[in-house]
């Protein structure tokens, strides 16, 4: 019996039998979880089929090991794969941890748990209210009054998806609550810890601005406000954003400072054990359960184990085995992004360990650099480099003074603006550094089955160049395809054979971008915006969804952006795209640059000689488009009725784009003009102040365009409009049902729309 029991253990721990496993089990949640298409099914199926054949043929007598894991792992998605369906009713609450959820201006947003599950619940909540919330302790909301709806997707090309990142945490619906009532519900060991969280959120909050951003990301794995965007935008473009997350170096530091400890008190290596295990656990709590620091605690806590068992196991193995308790833990952990990158970095690590520091670095970039395009569509050349200068510092420094800074501030808080200081002025300098945008390349957007090509072949690399028989032959032809298939995405995306008009869902505002077939020439009409009434500086819109997009198709640089008029919702992100993005001229209307706010908006951020004023009768001719323009007649101050109105030809198809542009304006260009356009976007988002049906009538369009936010407060389109649509048989399309809706053209394909939410109204 014995002699079983040591052959059975020594099969599990056959070299390659966890990895693949494990391998496998990744393969069958990306199947299970995130396959959208008949061809991603197909893929992970023979994936899956592949690696059961491999496992099967190497480790014969552990077929059984391979059926009892994908039963147990089958029973956790049964058990994590139920959506929750929360209606408000009389018997409706919703609890929530004050650590879990965020209050500006008395408006209350977070998660909280209902029966079956989570939501994401926002409301206003009273002054009262807040001070209840402040006690640190768990509340129950009642007497709900409010709407419950889906978390939306993504709307865009290349804007990041909520409705994908929070399913990941199987949080599916989000509740709107116009009025609750609040108690607070204290006790148990959960409150306990979690009130445990919120005091070290209370406690960061006094620090100065940058401990207090440090010591949050580092210990809680949370980001304390949008104003520190910058810094995070600062340490991606320079490719070091990896070491902002909590992972395996803060593990080795808490184990270290533990360790240290208990052998003062000269404890025993088992009991050290007991202490550290507690430890991270807590840590693991504090941190929200981020994936890096799991993977780092449990790859631990399974390498003491089997050390005080005496086995030997692979590093990769023990990584593979870590791989598989986490995903039983959690099943969608590979929808996201922090877990796909902390696994595959640690990969690599162990896959390079017996490389330089900067051989290891530059292999490790290789194998990440097909996720960084998938998910952040760029990457910097000169990431090996910053790595060697800003992760000594940030190790050495960052780290050291934001840890120490946990116990001194409460001792002696003058020393924490000391700290401050030295902290500042490094960032000063990274973000610097990073304003030159040096080795930073915007590559553009591949799809999943080009990143998994080149992982493929980034890690077949890898392997043959740690493989000691030096095979040179299939070492250079690895390279060489590697550098062909770069080079050949490279030319797809940045040389394109095709062309686009795209009406950007930017919510309530409008933002149109028109690019031609290589050589590509890149235009914008408007670029969306949000009025802001707190006064607080926001993430603008454009963040979020424009700059995502130009990056995800590979654009650096915008040729000319035409503004209609001043409202915020067609220009009320001049400011911030102008700052991010290289732009040859900007076009208006006569008359506008008088407008003293918009005005604003463009001070010390473009040059006199780039801007060009129109009136109706100019053109702006192109390379491959003529921008004629038809209003307005005369200078004015930018408001509705001057909206700057554009119509072009591509393809054979006129289009037609109005601005704001009311009734009268449009009476205007029927007595002027003899207008017909293909393609129209209706004038102010389907308002019944434009788009009158005598207009329409003469433009005779094939098919018009509304642009406008998804409950809006105005109630674009008004109804009057879609009668008057309905009445002259003129198909349309909105963004509010659409998202992003795309024509592309060509001289080799035939041209066509695309919505990116793939509903169209007819």
């Amino acid at each position: 019996m014995p002699h079983s029991k040591i052959s059975w253990k020594s099969e599990i721990l056959s070299p390659g039998f966890l990895v693949l496993t494990a391998l496998l089990l990744i393969d069958l949640s990306f199947l299970v979880y995130q396959c959208a298409t008949k061809l991603s099914v197909l893929i992970c199926l023979l994936f899956a089929f592949g690696l059961v054949i491999l496992i099967l043929h190497n480790y014969r007598g552990l077929g059984w090991v391979l059926i009892l894991l994908l039963i147990t792992s089958s029973l956790f998605v049964k058990l994590h794969q139920n959506k929750t369906d929360f209606i408000i009713n009389d018997q409706a609450s919703i609890k929530l941890y004050p650590d879990q959820v965020k209050v500006e201006d008395n408006w209350l947003s977070g998660t909280g748990k209902v029966a079956g599950g989570q939501v994401l619940v926002s409301t206003s909540i009273t002054n009262k209210q807040t001070e209840q919330l402040k006690q640190g302790h768990q509340i129950v909301l009642t007497n709900l009054v409010g709407d419950v709806s889906p978390i939306m997707p993504a709307t865009n090309y290349g804007q990041f998806n909520l409705k994908s990142y929070y399913a990941g945490k199987n949080i599916w619906q989000q509740v709107k609550l116009k009025s609750c009532e609040l108690t607070i519900n204290s006790g148990g060991i959960l409150d306990y810890v979690h009130y445990l969280r919120y005091t070290l959120q209370r406690y960061f909050s006094k620090m100065p601005k940058i401990l207090d951003f440090f010591s949050n990301e580092l210990i809680l794995g949370e980001n304390p406000s949008q104003a520190n965007q910058q810094i995070l935008d600062n340490y991606r473009n320079l490719g070091v954003i990896h070491i902002l997350s909590i992972s395996g170096l803060h593990v080795g530091i808490y184990v270290l400072v533990i360790s240290s400890i208990c052998f003062y008190f000269k404890l025993t290596e088992k009991e050290t054990f007991i202490c550290c295990t507690m430890i991270l656990l807590i840590g693991i709590f504090l941190s929200n359960g981020q994936a890096g620091f799991v993977r780092a605690c449990l790859n631990y806590l399974l390498g003491q184990l089997f050390k005080f068992k005496k086995l030997q196991i692979r590093q990769y193995d023990l990584l593979g085995l870590t791989c598989i308790l986490h995903l039983l833990i959690q099943p969608r952990l590979m929808m996201g992004v922090g877990a796909v990158l902390s696994y595959t970095l640690t990969f690599g690590l162990v896959a390079t360990d017996k490389m330089t520091n900067i051989k290891q670095s530059m292999f490790l970039n290789l194998l990440l650099t097909p996720l960084l395009l998938l998910y952040f569509f760029q990457f910097n050349l000169l990431t090996v480099i910053f790595n060697l200068l800003i992760v000594p510092y940030f190790n050495w420094i960052v780290m050291p003074i934001t840890f120490i800074n946990l116990v001194v501030f409460a001792i002696l808080p003058d020393i924490s603006k000391l700290f401050s200081l030295i902290l500042d002025y490094g960032e000063i300098i990274i973000g610097k550094i990073s304003a030159t945008k040096v080795g930073l390349l915007t590559f553009g957007k591949i799809n999943w089955w080009q990143c998994l090509v080149l992982l493929v072949l980034s890690l077949a690399l890898l392997l043959y160049l740690n493989d000691k028989t030096k095979k040179h032959k299939i070492i250079r032809r690895l390279s060489v395809s590697l550098g062909i298939f770069y080079i050949t995405l490279f030319a797809m995306i940045h040389f394109p054979l095709t062309g686009q008009v795209s009406l950007i869902d930017v919510g309530q505002g409008d933002s149109i971008l028109i690019t031609t077939p290589f050589p590509r020439r890149v235009y914008l009409i408007d670029v969306g915006g949000k009025l802001n009434f707190s006064g607080k500086k926001l993430t603008p819109q454009v963040n979020k969804i424009t700059i995502p997009l130009l990056k995800a198709q590979g654009i650096g640089r915008i040729n000319g952006i035409f503004v209609t008029h001043q409202d915020s919702d067609h220009v009320g992100d001049l400011g911030p795209i102008l700052e991010q993005v290289q732009v040859d001229k900007l076009y208006m209307a006569q008359g506008l640059l008088n407008n003293p706010s918009f005005q604003k908006r463009i001070n010390g951020r473009i040059n006199e000689n780039q801007i060009i004023q129109l009136l109706a009768g100019k053109q702006v001719i192109e390379p491959q488009i003529n921008f004629q323009v038809v209003y307005p007649f005369e200078p004015g101050p930018g408001k509705n009725e001057d909206s700057l109105s554009l119509t072009f030809n591509l393809a054979g198809k006129r289009w037609l784009f109005t601005g704001d542009l009311g009734q009268a304006g449009e009476a205007e260009l029927m007595t002027k003009y003899q207008l017909h356009a293909d393609y129209f976007k209706l004038g102010h988002h389907g308002s019944r102040t434009a788009s009158n049906p005598d207009f329409l009538q003469k433009l005779h369009p094939e098919k018009v365009f509304i642009s406008a936010g998804r409950n809006n407060r105005f109630g674009h389109p008004h109804p009057e409009t879609l009668a008057t649509l309905k009445k002259q048989q003129i198909p349309w399309a909105s963004t509010q049902d659409c998202g992003m809706i795309t024509w592309t053209y060509g001289k080799f394909v035939k041209p066509k729309f695309k919505s990116f939410l793939s509903v169209n109204h007819q």
